[in-house]
Parts: C-alpha cells; sequence; structure tokens
C-alpha cells in the first residue's frame, strides 16, 4: 500500500534553534494516526512543515495529487460581522451546493446552516472548521489539537464524528492531541513526539512503552496532569 504521505529524516530549525531532527513518519490511506507530546515537543511544527508552512531539511513525499484538508487550531473571526454558516463555506468562492450540504452533514452541523457564526459555540466552531476542510473531498485531514477549549464529551464527540468521517470516506487523519485519553481510543496509530519520535505504534502498545512513560507518566493521572499543564501553558500564548 503506497503512503499518502511519508516523511524521511526531517529536520527543522527555527530561529537557529532546532526543533525537530530524524523524523520518519508515514500516514497510509484511511488511517487515523494521533501525535502526542509535551508542550514545545513540535508537534504544531511537525503539522506545519507537512502543509508546506515551514522549512525543513530532509524529503517529504505526498502521494500524486495528494488532497490535503486542513483544520486549523482556532478561528479569528470577527466578532461583530454579520456571517451565516453557510455564507462563510462559501468564502472566498462559492462552492456547489451538494457539496456544501455533504459537507455540512459529515461535520454534523447540517442544522447550523443559518446560523451566526458569532453565536456558535467552541465545539460548534471546530466543526465549521472540519466542514470547511471536507469541501475538497480530502484524502487526509490534518487537524492541529481540534478540541482544544472543548470538555471532555465534546472532545470525544468531535474524535467519533472524525472515526465516522474515516470510515464513510476512507479519508485519512492526521492529528495533533494532548487528550491522551480520548486519542488512544480513537487512533490506529499513536506517535509520541519530544522533539523526535520516540515511539510509535498501536494505541495500546505505546501506552505500555517505557518511553511513552517517561514523558507521561502511568495510567490517566499522568495524562489528566498533563492536559491541565497545556491548558494553563496555552493561556500565556504558546505555540506548542
Amino acid at each position: 500500500m503506497t503512503p499518502l504521505l511519508a516523511l524521511t529524516n526531517i529536520s527543522v530549525h527555527l530561529d537557529g534553534r532546532r526543533i525537530l531532527h530524524d523524523i520518519d513518519l508515514s500516514v497510509a490511506p484511511a488511517e487515523i494516526v494521533t501525535i502526542v507530546g509535551p508542550n514545545g515537543s513540535g508537534k504544531s511544527t511537525l503539522l506545519r512543515t507537512i502543509i508546506g508552512a515551514l522549512p525543513a531539511a530532509g524529503r517529504i513525499e505526498r502521494a500524486p495529487g495528494l488532497r490535503i484538508g486542513y483544520v486549523p487550531q482556532t478561528l479569528a473571526l470577527d466578532a461583530t460581522l454579520p456571517l451565516t454558516v453557510r455564507r462563510f463555506l462559501n468564502l472566498p468562492r462559492r462552492t456547489a451546493r451538494d457539496r456544501l450540504e455533504t459537507a455540512m452533514a459529515r461535520a454534523g452541523i447540517a442544522a447550523l446552516a443559518d446560523s451566526q457564526m458569532a453565536d456558535l459555540s467552541g465545539g460548534q466552531r471546530q466543526r465549521v472548521l472540519l466542514a470547511r476542510a471536507l469541501l475538497g473531498d480530502p484524502q487526509i485531514l490534518l487537524l492541529d489539537e481540534p478540541t482544544q477549549g472543548l470538555d471532555q464529551p465534546g472532545s470525544a464527540d468531535f474524535y467519533q464524528r472524525l472515526a465516522e468521517i474515516r470510515d464513510e470516506t476512507g479519508c485519512a487523519v492526521l492529528m495533533v492531541s494532548h487528550e491522551l485519553h480520548v486519542v488512544m481510543a480513537a487512533s490506529d496509530r499513536v506517535v509520541c513526539l519530544n522533539g523526535h519520535i520516540c515511539c510509535d505504534g498501536r494505541p495500546e502498545h505505546v501506552a505500555s512503552a517505557p518511553e511513552y512513560r517517561a514523558l507521561f507518566g502511568t495510567g490517566t493521572r499522568g495524562a489528566l496532569a498533563l492536559y491541565r499543564h497545556e491548558h494553563h501553558h496555552h493561556h500565556h500564548g504558546d505555540a506548542g
């Protein structure tokens, strides 16, 4: 099976600092891969490198004509701007109506088409961003901590939706997350990152790996401590 995406020996330096080194990573069709790691481990950097927003040494091979859907962490929108969900999804250019309906249905926001963007909850807004990424019928979805700021049911719900989209469309998913408990349930493969790949494998394999325990401690206590720690840091504008 030819991978959709294959990274070989990737390293990234920003402002003279080495953020990532020796990264080998590939994503197969219809696979859900989650990247976890402590703050400052280079998770967002890796995603930005894959979409070509950052220069890197090494090789990134994409399947020919690969369609990537990118879901950013948050959306900065002028709250005073009257903009419905449907209008927003039609920016910058109109999308065929049936394609729009399909994307909204898959993202679980069909009922919100005529709602104002400014009135949406954080979870609904994330789903709108997901719908926007689905408009181009992607073969792989890239998501950067998509459930930032959502409560645990909201997060679980979002990951469940991603798994359903994968089942319906065969679209692969590569996401960055800090929510270990939810991620473990939703992923085919988990990659632990801390500047380099510490471990990579099936969730149950990774959860018992010493490298993982060294990063996160054992059980959900470690995960929850990390979760609080990340949230605390994000308020200080840490890009992760």
